[in-house]
């Protein structure tokens, strides 16, 4: 017999969007104002996922850290990517249809994302203005970021909804924490920012090629 799930939690970078290029770009005119080594746009798929200011410390070369003013350059980061991170974002191929298919069928969604907050509601809004999601939760005060589970836990009272019947989606080693964290079944997606064996190591419940796949844990005839 299938478990009834009733709620989703979405990651966002790597999961509902492809970001990377916007991400990547930006931070490549930030080392290059500094003069250090710039990284291809694919490198940056294993360096997302905690939060920009770990970004910023992760692209720029260990010895050079304490020899600039990282907050200047966290500003100057977060500047160039106000400007451009609507530029190349778009959903993965499927994903609209994915959510529109959810939500017809009163599957209840929500996004926590260690992205920051306004960032995450501008593309929200810009790309699924039209789905009814209970929680749009990007990097904020109110919560400690991912893996900490008070966000999904947060988003699961909103729901009404136990952690046990809601799926968290992410990509990433620290969003299959997270719902391991919050009590929900994981399902890692191969089509974001990391590979199938991070997601396998970090005990991922489901594994999805593409968004279609995720369809088949709410309806048996789609297995």
């Amino acid at each position: 017999m299938m478990k009834k799930y009733k709620g989703i939690v979405f990651d966002l970078d790597g999961t509902l969007l492809n970001t990377i290029e916007d991400l990547g770009s930006s931070m490549n005119e930030v080392l290059r104002h500094y003069g250090f080594p710039e990284h291809s746009i694919d490198a940056y798929r294993l360096m997302v996922g905690n939060g920009m200011m770990n970004l910023l410390k992760t692209s720029i070369p260990p010895e050079e850290r304490k020899r600039i003013d990282m907050e200047r350059a966290f500003r100057m980061f977060r500047q160039i990517y106000a400007e451009r991170y609507m530029d190349k974002t778009v959903p993965y191929e499927g994903i609209r249809e994915l959510v529109t298919w959810l939500a017809a069928r009163g599957i209840k969604l929500a996004v926590n994302s260690n992205k920051r907050d306004d960032y995450t509601k501008g593309l929200m809004k810009k790309f699924f203005v039209s789905i009814p999601f209970v929680r749009i939760y990007g990097e904020q005060t109110k919560f400690p970021r991912k893996p900490d589970p008070a966000a999904a836990l947060e988003i699961a009272s909103a729901m009404e909804e136990a952690p046990e019947e809601i799926l968290y989606i992410g990509d990433s080693e620290v969003d299959m924490e997270t719902g391991r964290n919050a009590g929900m079944d994981t399902v890692g997606v191969l089509w974001g920012f990391r590979s199938r064996s991070e997601l396998e190591a970090n005990n991922a419940v489901y594994i999805a090629s593409e968004p279609k796949n995720i369809r088949s844990l709410f309806d048996e005839e789609m297995k």
